[in-house]
This record gives structure tokens, sequence and C-alpha cells, in this order.
């Protein structure tokens, strides 16, 4: 596997994209802590993901994106009242990043979905990973950085000590959010976690 060292931005998403690509995982800074993803369609990358942390597939994974085009597909069985409280949410700078449970579509591959009739989505506000996100092009798988029962990390050296070599990484910092994402059900309005 790929280690990261500090390069330009630009080509150092180009790398990262290019890991993404060829299936590996990939370790990178969120709004709160540092999430590992991979390419949601590629089975084998989200079954490394999910070995790494040592998570079951039946708890389902968040995809985060890096607009509104890009998570389209996922809200289709909204409805127009239903889409703009998502929407309106992602664009609020004020209050905390929030991750929407929407109903599954035809798009989303069972090992994301994991037992559940939802796939959870999140439009993100970190610039470098809306930036990850598109230039790779489509959403990218997004769960902590952190073998199951351990603390999230915070940083690249948590990242880098929980997982060695088996992580590409991109450098650079969260947003200094000291709680992740709300996690809301888009067709209750139910908080499932605040």
């Amino acid at each position: 596997m790929t280690n990261h060292s500090a390069i330009t931005s630009a080509s150092a998403i180009a790398s990262a994209v290019s890991a993404l690509e060829q299936g590996e995982v990939i370790a990178y800074p969120t709004e709160s802590v540092w999430g590992i993803g991979c390419d949601p369609w590629n089975e084998t990358a989200v079954l490394a993901l999910l070995k790494l942390k040592d998570r079951p597939v039946s708890k389902g994974l968040i995809l985060v994106a890096a607009d509104e085009a890009q998570v389209n597909p996922f809200l289709e069985k909204l409805t127009g009242e239903q889409r703009k409280v998502v929407i309106e949410s992602w664009l609020d700078r004020e209050s905390r990043a929030t991750t929407w449970l929407v109903p599954l579509t035809d798009d989303v591959p069972i090992w994301i979905s994991g037992a559940h009739d939802r796939v959870a989505v999140r439009v993100t506000r970190h610039v470098q990973t809306r930036d990850l996100c598109r230039a790779f092009g489509h959403p990218i798988v997004s769960t902590s950085a952190n073998p199951s029962g351990e603390p999230a990390a915070l940083d690249a050296a948590m990242v880098q000590q929980y997982f060695n070599q088996h992580v590409f990484i991109l450098d650079g910092e969260t947003d200094g959010a000291t709680q992740p994402s709300v996690i809301r059900d888009a067709i209750t309005g139910e908080v499932l976690r605040g």
C-alpha cells in the first residue's frame, strides 16, 4: 500500500483518487475526526475497509459527497419538502454537519446499506474532502478512522498507529468540530445521533 508524505494539495488529491481507483482504502480528515474510505462500488475495497475496522457489513456505511449533484441519485424517493430540508441542512454552515438516512435506491450496494432499508449520505463541508469527492467523480465511503471500540483518530499520526501501512493517508487537518455529524432520518426527522 502507498504511504503518503506531504506534497502539494492538488497532487495529493490526485494521488488519493488514484488510490481509490486502484481499490485501496484511504484515510482523510473530515469536519471533526479522521475518516477512512474507499470506492463504495468496489466490494473488495469495502470488505477490506470493514476488515481493518473489525466492523460487520450489517452495520452499513456513510457515503460522503462533494455536492448535491453527487447525492441526487440517493434522494429520488424523498418528497419535495423532505429533499428541501436535507439540502438546506447541508447549506447551513452555522449548525453541525448532518448525515441523512434516506430510502434505498437501486444504486446502493448491499455492502454499503448493510441490514438497513436506508443509506446514510452527507454533503461534506470539509474543503479538502469535497475536492477529493469532486476529483473522484462520485461519493466515497466515510467511516471513522479507528478499529471498532477504539477512539476515532484525530490526526494522521493516530491513523498511522491504528492502520500502519494498510491505508493511503491524505495529509490534511480536520475542521476542528468537537462532535461528529448529526445523523437524522430524512423520512421521520428522527435524530439517531445527536
